[in-house]
């Protein structure tokens, strides 16, 4: 699809060698993302391979279903805000799969690992497709956008997870305390924590390392997966049964069909702002939409029946710098709600769609059951939002909501 819309405008262009220029400057652009996702994607499946997130799924031991849900829900949320919220959802529902026998209730578990995943991703840049392109293409940056949308991140988990409580497969019908399941033990590689520590480190030092030397993410991200392949190389090093704990190995375990995906789908956007649709639609909008907010919110209520990355890949096609400055609300109110939005039908994100095929979950289950807490998270936190915005003295700010 993008080779042949790029060659439509090659035929319509006026000129080649424009078209030329436009195919790579777009190839630049998305090829950041992708070498930022395969090497985050490896470290990943590094620290997953020597059981490094055997180390979070052994503090969750309660068998109360209340308490059980609040622990899935939060140790999710920030798990995915290190790693990418596809990795997280596959790690939460593998273990519930081991802890939780087959019910209604294992379900609504897994219906709050996609909650939690999607909205454990927005907050931080490393934490979702969407806020990485929003961030390796100057829109947001990281500490401001860590400041302004961990609380609205936070209100889209809380409030599914109160309204959750109340619910019957909660409550008991659904869950019998009596058929839980011990997880069985798996021996942790050589030198695992190391290897963890390491990994993890390795992510988190990604957004410290743009802000020291101002290049782009992910040079950080390989220069983090060099010093893990060094590593394990080291550790490892004769062992001829511990190859699968080695980079290379791991490279082949990537989901590389999704990576090309993006590909695929980012430069296919790219033939359309070069074509010029994207700034059609932009002045559109502007011309009947007011209001940052809503159109924000339009985005979110699109992104869960389109996937998001090519959503937010057309919103920056759409609106430049020039129209909404770096940090400012619009892009933090895009990466929440397009981030969050994915949430209200199980096909919305890359999480839910993981999520029904690993537990065989319906569209329509997860739409009855679930949709209307995801959706009265969001609403929630734009209510209180506004609350603040409109009160009547400019004494009262909180600087965790945003300016209006």
């Amino acid at each position: 699809m993008a080779i042949s819309l790029w060659v439509v405008r090659s035929i319509e262009a006026s000129s080649l060698e424009i078209v030329v220029l436009e195919f790579q400057n777009a190839t630049a652009e998305v090829s950041q993302i992708v070498f930022y996702l395969l090497g985050a994607m490896t470290i990943v499946e590094i620290i997953d391979a020597h059981q490094g997130f055997k180390l979070v799924t052994d503090c969750i031991t309660t068998r109360k279903p209340k308490l059980l849900l609040w622990m899935i829900g939060f140790v999710t949320f920030f798990l995915s805000s290190v790693l990418d919220n596809l990795t997280t959802t596959i790690v939460m529902v593998s273990l519930l799969m081991k802890l939780v026998p087959p019910s209604e209730y294992r379900k609504l578990l897994g219906a709050v690992v996609v909650i939690a995943a999607n909205a454990g991703g927005t907050w931080t840049p490393i934490g979702d497709v969407t806020t990485t392109m929003l961030w390796t293409h100057g829109r947001i940056s990281a500490f401001p956008t860590m400041k302004y949308l961990l609380l609205p991140s936070m209100v889209s988990l809380v409030v599914p997870l109160v309204l959750m409580s109340f619910s019957s497969e909660v409550n008991g019908m659904g869950y019998n305390t009596s058929c839980s399941v011990v997880l069985p033990y798996e021996q942790m590689a050589p030198k695992a924590k190391l290897v963890v520590g390491v990994g993890l480190g390795a992510l988190a030092f990604v957004p410290v390392f743009k802000s020291l030397t101002g290049l782009p993410p992910y040079m950080g991200t390989l220069l983090g997966l060099g010093v893990l392949w060094i590593l394990t190389d080291a550790i490892h090093y004769g062992d001829l049964e511990k190859q699968y704990l080695k980079v290379p190995h791991a490279l082949s375990r990537i989901d590389t069909q999704g990576v090309m995906f993006f590909l695929g789908i980012l430069l296919s956007i790219s033939s359309l702002e070069a074509a010029g649709i994207l700034k059609e639609i932009a002045y559109y909008l502007d011309a009947y939409i007011h209001s940052v907010e809503l159109t924000a919110s339009i985005f979110g209520v699109v992104s869960s029946i389109i996937d998001n990355v090519p959503l937010v890949a057309a919103t920056m096609a759409m609106y430049d710098l020039s129209t909404f400055p770096k940090d400012s609300e619009f892009w933090q109110l895009i990466a929440f709600c397009v981030g969050t939005g994915g949430s209200m039908l199980i096909t919305g994100s890359a999480s839910g769609i993981t999520f029904m095929g690993m537990e065989k979950v319906d569209f329509f289950w997860y739409f009855r059951k679930v949709s209307g807490f995801a959706f009265a998270g969001i609403v929630t936190y734009f209510a209180v939002h506004n609350l603040f915005v409109e009160l009547p003295t400019n004494e009262v700010h909180n600087p965790l909501f945003f300016d209006s």
